[in-house]
């Protein structure tokens, strides 16, 4: 993620990545040096036991290969910040403990419920996504689960309303989705190009796209749910708006929302 972030900053690079995970022992590093050896270029590592980064960096130093421990930095500020030292351990990001369950329980729940699916069991997630086609539900869904939030998420069309239990309910947090009709016009026309489906209908008319977002717009209205509009954001920027509002639903004194808030 950190090289991806980097590699924005520069233009008409063509970049070829190789990731190796989860290298935690000696020897795991040294089965995958001639994979290194085989294609050179810029290390970036975040190995943090001594041994191990030992090796990798003499293994670099050999090759000619630059090595960039970019843990680094941000590990000595945290531990100036937290007055402890880094333990130093290999793989404590993946602890298999009671956060990691809850995150599969999170995402297998969040699968189970994608596109309208098992609305009985509504009532037992911790967001619900609504929105017409091709508004971001599924992938937001898909990240925030991993994020240890359960999540449904139900398209909006105007033909066949929504069932009665989305206006019932009272654990989740309901959000809206919505977009401009001419971002949607345009990915709704990618998503038929990839189904080589050349026919034009009305999931791609402007005027009838319009109609659909005016339709969700009055129902988030009328049922006070907050609304994010996701024209002009990431996946991630997205979520991050949806978990913003779960926590200020969870730190409100009346713990109710009032009217529809537009982000």
């Amino acid at each position: 993620m950190l090289a991806k972030a980097a590699l924005a900053q520069f233009e008409d690079v063509d970049v070829v990545r190789h990731f190796w995970p989860m290298v935690r022992s000696s020897q795991h590093l040294e089965r995958l040096l001639p994979e290194l050896k085989a294609n050179p270029g810029l290390v970036l590592f975040t190995l943090v036991n001594p041994e191990t980064r030992r090796r990798l960096e003499d293994a670099c130093s050999k090759l000619g290969l630059p090595a960039v421990p970019i843990l680094d930095r941000i590990t000595e500020a945290l531990e100036q910040a937290l007055g402890q030292e880094a333990r130093g351990r290999p793989g404590q990001q993946h602890r298999m403990d009671k956060a990691y369950f809850d995150r599969v329980e999170a995402i297998q729940f969040t699968i189970a419920h994608d596109d309208g699916i098992g609305w009985e069991n509504w009532e037992e997630a911790d967001i619900v996504l609504a929105g017409v086609s091709r508004s971001s539900k599924t992938p937001t869904s898909i990240y925030l689960a991993n994020r240890g939030y359960k999540v449904a998420n139900i398209p909006l069309v105007v033909e066949s309303p929504p069932p009665k239990k989305l206006f019932e309910l009272r654990n989740p947090l309901v959000v809206g989705l919505t977009t401009a009709p001419e971002r949607l016009v345009q990915i709704r026309r990618n998503r038929l190009l990839t189904l080589n489906e050349q026919t034009q209908t009305a999931y791609v008319d402007n005027e009838k796209v319009k109609e659909e977002l005016t339709f969700a717009r009055r129902m988030f209205a009328d049922n006070g749910w907050p609304v994010i509009d996701v024209t002009r954001r990431s996946i991630e920027e997205t979520a991050a708006a949806v978990i913003r509002l779960c926590s200020q639903r969870k730190n409100a004194s009346e713990g109710e929302f009032e009217g529809v808030k537009a982000i």
